[in-house]
């Protein structure tokens, strides 16, 4: 029988220095949680016979990428959640995945990316 524990161990550093790296190194692990989420202003809303599509004035080079939930807010209010659908690199549209309540999504509202909180 073969002992695979110190190449387990090693795998395990290898990650956990990767981990620091993508945080930035030793000394800025606090920094990490301060990185801002990518968001869009929406330019309109296109209705569609199936569903609306939300147009949105920023795309891949903001950080938006095709499969992405993101929440749209019209100053503290959360109006919708939309899944980017079709990213370019300066604008991208999605489709709205739920609506508040006697809401809709309107020029002007912002659609940033829902993180998970851990």
């Amino acid at each position: 029988m073969i002992n695979s524990a110190p190449a387990f161990s090693s795998f395990r550093r290898v990650r956990a220095a990767a981990v620091l790296a993508l945080l930035g190194g030793f000394g800025s692990l606090g920094m990490a949680s301060a990185v801002a989420a990518p968001a869009a202003a929406v330019v309109a809303v296109q209705p569609a016979r199936v569903a609306d599509l939300v147009l949105l004035d920023r795309g891949f080079d903001a950080g938006l990428r095709q499969g992405m939930v993101c929440r749209v807010s019209r100053g503290s209010e959360e109006v919708a959640e939309i899944l980017m659908v079709e990213v370019r690199p300066a604008c991208s549209a999605a489709l709205i995945v739920s609506l508040a309540p006697r809401r809709a999504v309107r020029a002007g509202d912002v659609a940033s990316v829902k993180l998970i909180k851990t």
